[in-house]
């Protein structure tokens, strides 16, 4: 037994971080996201439904919308989640500004994808194209728009945090806001992964 407790306490001591059971961040954040996936669902379930009864019409208008550009988007949206999970691991290793640097990353990714959909709507409307020329198109602009508003919410609080964390606002111990932010900007990526290929691919 005295061999078996030398040989422990030559190990190197390290503290074993207790599991996490609640999800990250407050959880507020989580009802909220649930509320909004709820609404999402929806909006979706009414797409279906309606491209069910206008078979040709989906498809056909499918076909003119810019598939290069959603693209270019997932992976902006993509990037800037990973970028926020970037940003959450520095904190817990104590790095504070590369923390805010990932952050100020995901914001720009942001913003890509906003000005990427300015330019896919500039070009639509150009072409006549708008709310009122047909239901797919109305689902298209009303499904888009809605996510957009997210994008910019997310932007909004992600820039709160950034501002936060460059002013050493959070620590390995108490980092909870980041986390929130993180959580949201996850799911309006997740919705996103789900809206791009569901308009602009599935036939």
């Amino acid at each position: 037994m005295s061999l078996i407790r030398s040989t422990f306490t030559l190990l190197p001591s390290r503290r074993i971080r207790p599991l996490q059971h609640n999800p990250p961040g407050d959880l507020a954040i989580w009802v909220f996201i649930l509320a909004e996936l709820v609404t999402f669902f929806a909006l979706f379930s009414a797409y279906a439904f309606a491209r069910l009864s206008h078979r040709e019409l989906f498809a056909e208008m499918q076909k003119t919308l810019d598939a290069e550009a959603g693209m270019i988007n997932t992976l902006l949206l993509i990037t800037g989640s990973w970028c926020v999970a970037q940003a959450v691991a520095a904190i817990e290793r104590h790095r504070n500004r590369q923390s805010g640097h990932w952050l100020l990353a995901a914001i720009v990714a942001g913003a890509a994808f906003l000005v990427v959909k300015y330019v896919e709507y500039a070009a639509k409307f150009a072409q006549g194209i708008d709310l009122s020329t047909n239901l797919f198109y109305a689902f298209y602009f009303s499904l888009t728009a809605f996510h957009a508003m997210h994008v910019l919410l997310g932007m909004a609080i992600l820039c709160f945090v950034w501002r936060k964390a460059m002013q050493g606002g959070y620590s390995a111990a108490d980092h909870r806001g980041m986390e929130t932010a993180a959580s949201y900007w996850h799911m309006v990526d997740l919705v996103w992964i789900v809206l791009f290929p569901l308009v602009y691919l599935m036939r």
